[in-house]
């Protein structure tokens, strides 16, 4: 096989592992950070996210929606958080397809947390040549791990964003007003 089946790429985020663990692993935030990820609904929603919890994930590219099952695989607060998309369907019924695995760890770094985002390729049966036209046509790109590695770097850089603005915002003197009438 001679496609890349990963992509990794990395920012050192202002704050604490836990902080961005937090973030990450309420998947039904993901949608602030990534390009083409809307959201996720949980199948449970009133237990905590861990090891199992499965989520459908909602996501968009261009006009095309589509909606994903995925399944929590590691679930490590302030190191790793990770999941599988075990299915997926243009509307409500869902395929059962491997579609690719995501994974974040946390390490602390100067300056707040190191953060590596990973995805990778569940496809690992299909042929090179397959994979490849299908790539292009999903994407506009040679393949889909070229197409990643700059949604990763986007996630990646909305994540450093808001995260930073969030606790330059906590950290913030609060305004006060004296009312000396």
């Amino acid at each position: 096989m001679s496609r890349a089946l990963t992509v990794s790429d990395t920012v050192v985020v202002g704050v604490e592992p836990d902080v961005v663990y937090a973030a990450l692993s309420d998947v039904r935030q993901m949608g602030r950070w990534s390009p083409e990820n809307a959201g996720a609904e949980l199948a449970d929603p009133g237990a905590p996210i861990g090891i199992g919890t499965v989520f459908v994930g909602t996501n968009r590219r261009g006009r095309a929606r589509w909606r994903t099952r995925c399944v929590v695989t590691a679930a490590d607060p302030g190191r790793r958080f990770a999941f599988d998309v075990r299915a997926w369907g243009p509307g409500r019924r869902l395929l059962p397809v491997r579609v690719a695995s995501w994974e974040y760890t946390f390490e602390p770094a100067v300056g707040g947390t190191l953060v590596t985002e990973t995805w990778l390729d569940g496809r690992t049966g299909w042929p090179d040549w397959t994979a490849s036209v299908f790539d292009r046509v999903a994407t506009g790109r040679d393949s889909f791990a070229t197409f990643q590695r700059g949604n990763i770097r986007r996630t990646l850089d909305r994540l450093k964003r808001e995260l930073e603005w969030e606790r330059g915002r906590e950290q913030a003197p609060q305004d006060r007003t004296d009312d000396a009438s």
